[in-house]
């Protein structure tokens, strides 16, 4: 099963079986975030909130990237690593 629009592959991913290593899980989270929001601009998080700064920079790494670029690398992303998770 392979995903072609941006709601279909968020929604292959509602249905992985197990969970993606935290590699991939930055990277989808960046490239979806890059794909709805566009870039970055909220405040660095603060402190000792590890999993928060990871998920910011993940996101800031995508900066410049066009919302349809984003997209089309999100669905590819899902698209490989699927067959593993699913």
């Amino acid at each position: 099963m392979k995903a072609n629009t941006l709601e279909e592959a968020v929604a292959l991913t509602k249905k992985f079986t197990s969970k993606p290593s935290n590699e991939e899980l930055l990277k989808l989270y960046g490239l979806y975030k890059q794909a709805t929001d566009g870039d970055n601009l909220e405040e660095r998080p603060g402190g000792f909130d590890f999993v928060a700064a990871a998920k910011y920079n993940s996101w800031l790494s995508y900066k410049g990237k066009s919302k349809s670029e984003a997209s089309k690398e999100y669905i590819e992303l899902v698209n490989s690593v699927s067959d593993k998770y699913l």
